[in-house]
């Protein structure tokens, strides 16, 4: 009997490893032979812990699985249903995602036997300028944030003249509501590594940096490992896992390296760019993990192939997080182009209160909150800007009409207050007041109204980075989409 169970961080805070334990007993009990493979979330969440069981020749799912219930694994193993014809599975592109749940996270073997290595083999075969021109001409932006086209900025260290360059993965994933990075990193990281060693290849890279969060301990487990055994995949390509200190601002790519240079996390000004003068002053790849986890399919299949999918300059696909009030949380891998109520009323269920959708944050604690109103807007970097939003790192957050969005937006500016790493006046003086012009509007001073307006407006255009740069978003889109919830004020006013 074949059985694959998760091992995510969210299937173990779930209670994964009771049900491990119980499977083999139970399996040791009836004298069945137990093969049991530990893997990946398939970004299910709600259903995990979620296992598997190999029924001729097709995996059936069953979650959430408790320990009391590990006896239907034997007695019906058909559960829920071929995994695969999951409603939630089954609306899904997944490229950058498609082992991810599937294969043993260490086996390099399960890799191979899955398409990996693909992409590196077609790399070596093009050679370091048709894989720029490959990445280019596929229109992968990156998936931190900025949505910045990757391959201009690997031709441009690709370009530079210097005998030492680096490639950088930044790991330190700090968005509320964002779980992409973690899951790929413990599900499927010899991916991550392979789009690294692309990357090196194509710029001339030999040295490679994953800087991970330390609130990641599994995936930083996982991480560890797998540089070890891809090693000898790599030819001479070197890889190596750091770990950050919990700084928020450290996921701005200037200041994680600061942080890896062992100086303190604080955001450097542009110009020079990394691209030129990055790690030790050396022409540097700074991607998030998303971006370099995408580019082995990219390679494998063709640049035509990825970029089949999306909408206007937001190309190939990207996985939505899906988070807050809602019966279906998880990440669900899809082409850009699908409109914001799609995701959040059909994809992600709705609420799991039920009440109706109030809002929706979009693009980590920085984005701007969307309401009703704005469903329609389609999935798109360009698309949300025009919206006064931002993508960002696909994080959804939803809220049902019980959210106070003045409370949430004095939540946004605290964020920033806590988090500022101090370069910058307008974000680490700015936060502060803004904190507590929010509270003297909660208090009813309706002349405090204007005042945030104008900070949020000098926070804008006076930070170096996008913590206090982005801060503006949440709390402009509350006072705008939900003027009821600062009934305090109006009733000052009258």
């Amino acid at each position: 009997m074949k059985v694959w169970l998760s091992q995510d961080a969210a299937a173990k805070a779930l209670g994964s490893e009771a049900v491990a334990a119980a499977i083999v007993a139970e399996a040791a009990r009836r004298g069945v032979a137990l093969e049991l493979v530990r893997t990946g979330s398939r970004g299910m969440v709600w259903l995990e812990p979620l296992a598997e069981v190999l029924v001729d020749g097709v995996r059936h799912a069953h979650g959430a699985l408790t320990v009391s219930g590990v006896g239907a694994l034997f007695d019906a193993p058909l559960g829920l249903g071929p995994t695969e014809e999951l409603p939630w599975m089954k609306g899904q592109t997944r490229l950058t995602f498609a082992r991810c749940g599937i294969v043993d996270p260490l086996s390099l073997a399960d890799y191979r036997a899955h398409g990996g290595f693909e992409g590196l083999a077609r790399a070596r075969a093009l050679g370091a300028e048709a894989v720029v021109a490959e990445v280019t001409e596929s229109g992968l932006r990156g998936r931190g944030g900025a949505g910045f086209p990757t391959g201009i900025k690997w031709k441009t260290v690709a370009g530079a003249v210097s005998e030492r360059k680096y490639i950088v993965c930044n790991a330190d994933e700090g968005d509320s509501g964002t779980f992409a990075d973690r899951m790929l990193m413990e599900g499927d990281p010899f991916t991550l590594i392979e789009g690294m060693a692309i990357a090196g290849l194509a710029v001339g890279a030999r040295k490679g940096f994953v800087y991970i969060r330390s609130e990641y301990p599994d995936a930083i487990v996982v991480m560890q490992k797998a540089v070890v055994l891809a090693a000898p995949e790599l030819d001479g390509f070197d890889v190596e896992v750091r770990v950050g200190a919990g700084a928020y601002v450290c996921g701005e790519e200037t200041s994680l390296l600061n942080s890896l240079e062992g100086k303190r996390g604080v955001v450097r000004a542009k110009p020079p760019l990394p691209a030129l003068q990055g790690f030790m002053g050396q022409p540097t790849v700074v991607n998030n993990v998303i971006s370099l986890a995408s580019v082995p399919v990219i390679l494998a299949k063709g640049a035509a192939f990825y970029k089949d999918f999306g909408l206007g300059r937001s190309r190939g696909t990207i996985p939505l997080q899906i988070a807050g009030n809602v019966r279906f949380g998880g990440l669900y891998e899809c082409a850009f182009g699908l409109t914001l109520g799609e995701i959040v009323e059909g994809i992600s269920g709705g609420t799991l209160t039920g009440r109706p959708v109030k809002a929706v944050q979009v693009g980590g604690p920085l984005g701007a909150y969307f309401p009703r109103d704005l469903f329609d807007t389609l999935f798109g970097y360009e698309e949300f800007g025009a919206k006064e939003g931002l993508i960002g790192h696909a994080g959804l957050v939803v809220f049902d009409d019980s959210a106070d969005m003045l409370k949430q937006a004095r939540f946004a500016m605290e964020f920033c207050a806590v988090e500022s790493c101090g370069k910058c006046t307008p974000c680490r003086i700015g936060a502060v007041r803004g904190v507590e012009t929010i509270d003297r509007i909660a208090k009813g001073d309706a002349a405090a109204v204007p005042l945030l307006t104008d900070l949020c407006a000098t926070m804008k255009s006076g930070s170096l980075c996008a913590l206090g740069g982005f801060t503006p978003y949440p709390v402009l889109s509350a006072l705008t989409h939900f003027p009821d919830d600062f009934v305090p004020m109006r009733e000052a006013a009258e």
